[in-house]
């Protein structure tokens, strides 16, 4: 335990933030018992994460105590616009009381589509939301520099790799070094590891999202999230911000 307080979404360089992917009422439960800040709810995640069915989102946001992000993604507009339902979608989870949305459009070229995020944003009455598919982007470069300023943006998800941050972490840690505002909107997910944590926070990185890495078994479909495993990564991102920092530890 550290003395480090709870992300409290300031974007403050003295907390940090960790969020987990849930799948259900259940998984709620336990990730926010364990310290969760921020629930990711999500469904399909083997296949890539989908929004979830409008009464799973009911029944989370009504057994949470802690924010609800849910994805807002459709088979038939995972990295575009196009594809009816998405509008209508987003907000029937904002009544629902989902706190932010995670999403994110790519154009043909596999650029970020600055308008149509921004449309969506605009028309979802200015709700806070995450890019969601950002590692996508053809040119890593480009995508940085094009989603920095999108209206409402509050985040990044991203590993900075399609293949995991296995592979990704290095790139991260440098565009992050690199650019503070990378560092800032970043939230490091997809296969993070815990060794890999002192290195993104010394890096700048404050965010950080875990998926199966959480549950029993770190498995998607054998179990749901395990309340120690939980408090274990809390304890982790809390204990390397505060060496990062020169804070004590306990």
């Amino acid at each position: 335990m550290t003395i480090v307080t709870p992300y409290q979404g300031d974007g403050s360089a003295e907390s940090a933030q960790l969020d987990v992917v849930v799948l259900h009422q259940r998984d709620a439960q336990a990730a926010s018992a364990g310290g969760a800040d921020r629930l990711l709810l999500s469904a399909d995640p083997e296949d890539g994460h989908y929004s979830p069915e409008p009464s799973v989102v009911s029944a989370v946001v009504r057994e949470s105590d802690v924010p609800v992000w849910v994805v807002l993604r459709t088979r038939e507009a995972a990295v575009s616009l196009e594809g009816g339902g998405l509008l209508s979608l987003g907000q029937a989870f904002i009544e629902l009381g989902a706190r932010g949305l995670a999403y994110g459009f790519l154009d043909r070229d596999l650029e970020i589509d600055r308008r149509a995020c921004a449309e969506m944003c605009a028309e979802l009455g200015g709700v806070p939301w995450m890019f969601h598919g950002f590692d996508a982007a053809l040119d890593v470069q480009h995508a940085w520099r094009d989603v920095i300023g999108l209206p409402g943006l509050e985040s990044v998800i991203t590993a900075g790799s399609t293949r995991g941050l296995t592979h990704g972490a290095d790139d991260l840690i440098m565009w992050a070094r690199r650019d503070p505002r990378v560092a800032e909107l970043a939230t490091a997910g997809g296969g993070l590891t815990p060794d890999v944590v002192p290195w993104l926070v010394r890096a700048g990185v404050r965010r950080f999202a875990i998926g199966s890495s959480a549950r029993e078994g770190s498995s998607w479909t054998r179990g749901s999230v395990d309340i120690d495993r939980v408090r274990s990564w809390r304890m982790l991102v809390d204990d390397a911000l505060a060496r990062a920092l020169g804070l004590p530890t306990d």
